[in-house]
């Protein structure tokens, strides 16, 4: 398809992916104008100041989420092409995003070698959703291509997916911080936001943050003496976490799972007892990313995600912006945030 002028409007909260947005659409569109925001909010103000040809937009954003976002925009530019880019993978929440009215889905981990297709296909007056979702009939579509393309009739006994209500089965986050101040904030919103709705916390940082940190959190007028006896607040070492688990810089699953079922029973023991719910904050696989393995991190984001489903507890992620300056770190970048249910930045 020849180049011909467009009007974008970009809705990311986080600075390196937006980077590799803008890029991909400025080297293969000639784009008259676009705007990038970092909110839902401001989404709305510049698509019905704007009206775009072409909306790219997160779900996970701050003030007002991509979904409810996507519907007032619906109404205000509705002539404007929205495809969603988020780390959600799950087929219910690309069917919610269809069913708001985008024209395209695109996985964030996969944006580097499908968002050309897709916005290509959406500008064409086609729909779009990436190839890990081959083989699968969401209801009200029409002019459906991936990259994997498929027949409806090759099909017939899989029918519309239910629509429904999304939900998240636990929380998988991922918090990029540009420096300690916002690192330690983060931590402390975390931590008094769990232990005030009746929460455990296990915290994994390193000496010097969890230092701070009782300061912060007794300025939040947290009595952190009793939440640590009475187990609703652990505090540990992330780099001697590790070191239970980490074998020829790969995670282990067994030992993995012993110290999950360890600190378990330690959150068992406390006041609460076994039914208490459990967060999980701070740094494991940022601190292998951190120490130059990529790969290790990755790989027990990944296994993270499997072995805490079992428990049911809510884990969020704290990375360093500055693992990600450099052009090379664009695929690692991409890769982690899908891994998790939502990412957000400071």
């Amino acid at each position: 398809m020849g180049k011909f002028q467009i009007r974008v409007l970009v809705v990311e909260d986080y600075e390196p992916f937006r980077r590799f947005l803008l890029s991909a659409l400025q080297n293969r569109w000639e784009v008259e104008d676009i705007r990038v925001v970092s909110d839902g909010l401001e989404a709305v103000r510049e698509a019905q100041s704007l009206q775009p040809d072409l909306i790219l937009l997160d779900i996970g954003l701050p003030t007002l989420n991509g979904f409810e976002a996507a519907r007032q925009i619906r109404t205000l530019s509705p002539d404007s092409k929205i495809i969603f880019v988020s780390q959600e993978s799950s087929a219910d929440v690309v069917q919610e995003a269809l069913n708001i009215g985008a024209s395209g889905y695109v996985v964030k981990a996969d944006a580097g070698r499908e968002l050309i297709a897709a916005v290509t296909a959406v500008l064409q007056g086609e729909q779009f959703v990436g190839s890990r979702f081959a083989g699968r009939y969401f209801s009200g579509t029409s002019n459906l291509r991936n990259t994997d393309a498929f027949s409806h009739n090759e099909h017939p006994a899989s029918g519309p997916i239910p629509i429904r209500k999304v939900e998240i089965a636990h929380r998988h986050e991922a918090h990029f911080y540009s420096n300690d101040d916002f690192l330690l904030d983060g931590f402390t919103h975390c931590i008094v936001t769990a232990l005030n709705v009746g929460s455990a916390v296990i915290v994994f940082a390193s000496e010097s943050h969890r230092n701070s940190l009782i300061s912060t959190l007794q300025a939040s007028a947290i009595d952190i003496t009793a939440a640590i006896d009475q187990r609703r607040y652990i505090p540990l070492d992330a780099v001697g976490i590790l070191s239970k688990f980490m074998v020829d810089d790969l995670p282990d699953p067994i030992r993995l799972l012993k110290v999950l079922n360890d600190l378990m029973a330690t959150v068992s023991s406390g006041i609460g007892g076994a039914h208490t719910p459990v967060v999980a904050c701070g740094g494991l696989a940022p601190v292998l990313l951190s120490q130059g393995k990529p790969e290790s991190a990755i790989r027990l984001e990944q296994l993270w995600d499997q072995v805490v489903k079992r428990y049911g507890f809510d884990t969020i992620c704290t990375y360093s912006r500055n693992s990600f300056e450099s052009e090379q770190d664009r695929d690692v970048f991409q890769r982690i945030c899908g891994l998790h249910s939502s990412v957000h930045s400071r």
